[in-house]
């Protein structure tokens, strides 16, 4: 059983997916601390309900992004995490922060990386006239939105969608590959080498593994 770290910085959803996929034996693993760097966050209420140590590093109190990034790295490490899982954490992080945890810390991205780095991923997506849309695991590098892709999960993008609607069919996949990629890593199925995604000692292609949800 591996020990993780979930950093929030709002309600958490993903969060909630996580911890009830290892209340349930679906993820072997423990959810140590969650942290976020909003005071409200309400997924800091949903980690103490499950009983989880819930802390909050407020990002605004301090000059500089290193000062802060310090900070949660001693909190983070004062855990001992095998993996530290982004969960909606809305902070660009520095170089130092991503080299320490390289190879050990996922994020999820709700577009289909490369495209739509960023913010604002549904409309942009919507505004291209995409058919198609999606939502991204990676392993966190230096480069935003950059790491190497894990899985993807594939929505149709429908004729009357807008971004809310587009947002909560993405938001329904993101709940079932960000366990199922913690499980993969707690399982030591899934590593990072050479900048490249190996799943059970097997290169993944570029976008990652597929879930197409359109079929």
């Amino acid at each position: 059983m591996i020990n993780l770290v979930v950093l929030i910085s709002g309600s958490g959803s993903n969060l909630q997916a996580l911890i009830d996929a290892c209340a349930a034996g679906t993820i072997d693993a423990r959810i140590a601390a969650v942290i976020s760097n909003r005071p409200n966050a309400f997924g800091l209420e949903r980690a103490r309900q499950a009983g989880v140590a819930a802390h909050c590093i407020d990002h605004t109190e301090y000059g500089s992004r290193e000062e802060f990034d310090c900070q949660l790295q001693q909190q983070i490490d004062h855990y001992q995490p095998d993996l530290v899982v982004l969960a909606g954490f809305m902070r660009i992080l520095t170089p130092a922060f991503t080299r320490h945890y390289l190879g050990r810390m996922l994020n999820i991205h709700p577009s289909l990386l490369p495209k739509y780095p960023g913010l604002n991923t549904h409309q942009r997506a919507l505004d291209a006239g995409d058919a198609s849309h999606g939502v991204t695991v990676h392993f966190v590098t230096p480069e935003l939105d950059g790491g190497p892709n894990v899985v993807q999960a594939i929505v149709p993008v429908l004729p009357a969608d807008d971004a809310a609607a587009l947002a909560r069919r993405v938001l329904a996949q993101e709940h079932v590959i960000y366990p199922l990629a913690v499980s993969w890593f707690a399982e030591g199925r899934l590593q990072m080498d050479d900048n490249r995604c190996l799943l059970d000692g097997q290169p993944l292609p570029a976008s990652g593994y597929i879930i197409d949800s359109r079929r």
